[in-house]
Order: structure tokens, then C-alpha cells, then sequence
């Protein structure tokens, strides 16, 4: 591709912009992402560098004092439909202008900074927007804690799964386990004292390991790491991370919401380079196995798959982490449309079908009979590659 991701900067500029910038690159390392196909503008740069026609997301910081910044530009940028994340310290009210009253603004903590570097790359399709992660917990040692997270997750924008709040009932319960699961970016783990006892927690550990999911154990403090996870990082608690000190209580142990902000930021770190991982691991998988295949594969920057064909053809494969959903279809679509240089014949996502329920895994099938982009199964690579 030709064009470039632009992040532009606007409003009262803060020491936290050099944060966030510095950030940002360090993720898109952490994602195997070209850092040159990044642009980040200043307000004093954007009559000359930005560009109307290439993918846009817009930071506009708020002014504490009431003296509002860029706002010509802010109106420009809104007029050709770009994104606008307000970001405010105390007070959205008095610190952002009133021509971003409506849209929805991020209050700055010091926590925050990886949310605002996922939310640019989640608009940029680097990061998926689903947001999924998985609690993992002994209910008659940590109910209490698993809640009181799976609130504060929710809060901050993540599709949390917890047992007895999320499979419906009617549900068969260990399916639906297993296939959310297969749909989440982070496990958070409440290693208490007697978890690994539970048959069921310990097999979630040993699927998160066959799916490579990154794990956070949050490690009770008379306990110790459980060495399980093979993509697993480590919290070791302290009395003091509880209010009151109150550690084994199923019913009335709380986190601190110094300790919750921590785990947030944590989670929001491992999420991407977890997504990361798992998408190494697909793109891999396929190439090895395109390429003994005799299929002449390459990789992308933007981290999708083309294989050349003939008279100037080309079809693409882009890996799915997870469960496809309608919007990996639909970013697919558009990839296809804005890949100038050659004709694309065919786009296809790939994915990892290991604990997907057969129900969704027949409903990808009946959409390939309807829609242009068609889904390949990573355990049918070989077939499909020696058929096609």
C-alpha cells in the first residue's frame, strides 16, 4: 500500500504527548508493525502533511485553563469524517470545546496511556475492536474479587467473560467455556490457594497453552507461580493490594483501586502483544505450509498474506485471531478495494478452529456459499493449499 496511518495532535500539547507517541512505537514494534507507514502530525504540520484521502485517527488534547486550541482544524478534520478522541485531566465540561460536546471523551490517568495507544491502532484495524477477556477463578475462594474485576474490566470497555454471569442458560456450559475462550485476548488468572485443585481451572490453563493465549496470574500471597502457561505473566499480591488486608475472604475481599488500575494497565499491555503472537503464529503456520505447497507466498507489512499469480493477479490471506466476526469480513473487503497496484482475484481469512463451537463453525461454512470473502480452517491449511 501507498498510503500512511495518520495520528494527528491537537489542542494543549503536554509532556503526555511525547508518552504516548513513544508508546505507540513501541507497540507497533511489539506487533511486527513497519513504524514508516506511521505518521504522527502535529497541529503546526497538518496544512502541509496531512492527507484527506488516507486513514485518519485525531488526538485533541484538553486545555485545563479554558483556552482552546486547533479548534479551525478540529472542524475541518470532523467535517471529512475523521475520528476525535477528547482527552480530558478533571472536567470534560470545561476542558473540551464545545464542537466535540458529543463525542465521547477519555479521561487521562497515567493508567490509560496503553487504552489510548490500542484505541488509535484498533481504529487503524491493527488491533481488533473486540476487546475479550476471560477470568479465571475458584468460585468458593475468590468469587468476591473475580466480580469486583469483571465490573472494573467492563468499565473500561472490555467484554469480560465470567461463569456466572455470562453463558446463558439452556447453554451446554463447558462448550461454551472452551469457545469463549478461544475468542479472548487475555486470561486473567486468581491463582488462590487451592486453584489448581479444581480439574476445571487447571484444563483452562492447559487450553490457554494450546491456544496461546496470554495469561495474567495474580498470585494470592501465600501461594506461589503456577508455571503452567506458556505466554504467562506474573503479579505476585500483597495484603496490602486488599483493602483492609482482607486476602481469603470468597465473600468480602476487595482490590485496592490503586491495585485495579495496575491490573487494568497490565491487561491493556499483554492484550497486544499476546494478539500479536497468536497472529505470528497463524502467518507462519500457513507460509510454511503454502510454500511446501509450491505457492509462490510473501508476507505483507500490514501483516496479511499475498500469493502471486498470474497475468499481474494476486489472491490475499489475513489472518484472524479468534473467532472471525462480521467486521474482520468487512475490513477484509475494504483491504481488497484499496490494494491499487494489483487485481486482487480472492480474499480469504485464516483461522485457528481448536475449541470453536460446531454451531459457529457451520455458520462461517454457510457464509462462504454467500460472501466474497471465504474463511480456511488452520487444521484444513494443507488440504485446501494442495486443492487450490
Amino acid at each position: 500500500m501507498e498510503y500512511k496511518y495518520q495520528i494527528i495532535i491537537l489542542g494543549s500539547l503536554t509532556a503526555v504527548i511525547d508518552e504516548i507517541t513513544t508508546l505507540l512505537y513501541e507497540k507497533l514494534g511489539e506487533l511486527n508493525l513497519q513504524k514508516n507507514f506511521y505518521q504522527i502530525i502535529r497541529n503546526y504540520q497538518v496544512e502541509i502533511d496531512y492527507k484527506g484521502n488516507q486513514p485518519t485517527f485525531v488526538l485533541y488534547f484538553g486545555s485545563q485553563n479554558g483556552k482552546f486550541e486547533d479548534i479551525a482544524i478540529v472542524e475541518r478534520l470532523l467535517n471529512e469524517g475523521n475520528i476525535v478522541l477528547p482527552i480530558f485531566y478533571d472536567s470534560f465540561k470545561n476542558e473540551i470545546p464545545e464542537i466535540l460536546a458529543n463525542q465521547n471523551g477519555l479521561k487521562y490517568e497515567l493508567y490509560q496511556k496503553d487504552k489510548i495507544v490500542s484505541l488509535i491502532l484498533e481504529s487503524f484495524g491493527n488491533l481488533r475492536n473486540t476487546r475479550k477477556i476471560f477470568i479465571s477463578y475458584k468460585r468458593d475462594e475468590s468469587s468476591s474479587v473475580a466480580i469486583q474485576l469483571y465490573e472494573a474490566l467492563e468499565k473500561n470497555n472490555f467484554d469480560v467473560f465470567l461463569d456466572t454471569h455470562s453463558i446463558k442458560q439452556g447453554e451446554p456450559f463447558q462448550d461454551e467455556l472452551w469457545h469463549r475462550m478461544t475468542d479472548c485476548d487475555v486470561i486473567v488468572l486468581l491463582n488462590t490457594p487451592h486453584f489448581l485443585e479444581s480439574e476445571w481451572c487447571e484444563k483452562e490453563i492447559a487450553e490457554a497453552n494450546v491456544k496461546q493465549i496470554g495469561v495474567l496470574q495474580l498470585v494470592w500471597p501465600t501461594n506461589k507461580l503456577a508455571s503452567m502457561a506458556e505466554v504467562c505473566f506474573l503479579r505476585q499480591m500483597h495484603p496490602d493490594d486488599f483493602i483492609d488486608g482482607v486476602v481469603d475472604n470468597k465473600d468480602v475481599s476487595r482490590l485496592t483501586d490503586t491495585t485495579l488500575k495496575s491490573i487494568i494497565q497490565k491487561v491493556e499491555s499483554i492484550r497486544a502483544r499476546n494478539l500479536a503472537a497468536r497472529q505470528d503464529n497463524l502467518i507462519t503456520e500457513f507460509l510454511n505450509i503454502a510454500r511446501k505447497n509450491g505457492k509462490n507466498v510473501s508476507i505483507q507489512p500490514e501483516r496479511f498474506i499475498t500469493e502471486e499469480l498470474a497475468l499481474n493477479k494476486r489472491r490475499i490471506f489475513i489472518p484472524s485471531v479468534g473467532i472471525p466476526q462480521s467486521m474482520d469480513y468487512n475490513q477484509s473487503s475494504v483491504l481488497k478495494k484499496e490494494i491499487k497496484e494489483y487485481f486482487v482475484d480472492e480474499v480469504y481469512l485464516i483461522y485457528d478452529n481448536v475449541r470453536i463451537r460446531e454451531k459457529w463453525l457451520k455458520h462461517l461454512e454457510y457464509l462462504n456459499e454467500y460472501l466474497d470473502v471465504q474463511t480456511i480452517k488452520k487444521q484444513e491449511f494443507d488440504l485446501w493449499l494442495q486443492k487450490n
